[in-house]
């Protein structure tokens, strides 16, 4: 990893602090899990935030090297992260088509469930965060039905834990199987391991240092190694 993306990874992690869609206190996840931490990007809900996210987005994906014709967000969240994202690329030269999906058909008009762009070429699927990879699934047989070919997904944190429920954990998270399943890279534009050290940072506030050895301790119960 470059020192510029080390950067941008760490920058990322403070702008969700400064902005309160990264917290920490005592949380409970989807899954049942105690978490020393919690991560909302629905609460990047104005324009100044926004348009901040949609540079790291747009930044990421660049620097990712991951070849692509196009962007796609699933309903609800991914709409605004994909139309976002496209602005932002366009501001640093590369201009890119986007399209997202309906829940709902619609029956008039122009009728069907994709909104924008016909789906072509190598395209990128934008989310905010990869829970049980249902968005993704359901994004994947809408961009293959199309007969375009998802290429990668890009999203905001990467929670890098088991998934399951304690008994039954899978060796892998959430983002390794939707990787390993449809073949194609899952890049974060920051990782549990980029909180941690955010944490240890010496610009850390030491209020939120108080709260390092709680994610160490998530890390060891649930976390995963951090892809090679």
């Amino acid at each position: 990893m470059s020192n510029d993306t080390s950067n941008l990874r760490q920058e990322f992690i403070a702008f969700s602090v400064a902005t309160g869609v990264l917290r920490f206190g005592e949380f409970t996840t989807k899954a049942g899990r105690q978490s020393p931490y919690f991560f909302n990007a629905g609460l990047f809900h104005d324009g100044a935030t926004l348009a901040q996210l949609a540079q790291f987005y747009a930044q990421t994906l660049l620097d990712s090297g991951v070849e692509f014709d196009m962007l796609f967000g699933p309903a609800y969240k991914g709409i605004t992260l994909a139309s976002a994202t496209a602005v932002a690329l366009a501001g640093k030269g590369r201009n890119t088509s986007f399209a997202f999906n309906r829940k709902e058909a619609k029956d008039h008009g122009e009728g069907g469930t994709i909104v924008g762009a016909k789906l072509h070429g190598k395209v990128v699927i934008i989310d905010d965060v990869i829970s049980a990879g249902t968005s993704v699934r359901e994004s994947v047989d809408m961009i293959r039905a199309a007969g375009a070919e998802p290429c990668a997904v890009l999203i905001a944190l990467d929670r890098m834990e088991r998934s399951g429920k304690d008994g039954a954990l899978s060796a892998n998270s959430a983002v390794q199987e939707v990787s390993q399943t449809y073949n194609i890279p899952v890049i974060s534009i920051g990782n549990l391991d980029d909180l941690f050290s955010y944490l240890n940072g010496a610009g850390a506030d030491p209020q939120l240092q108080q709260y390092k050895d709680a994610v160490a301790a998530y890390r060891a119960r649930y976390g995963v190694a951090a892809a090679a």
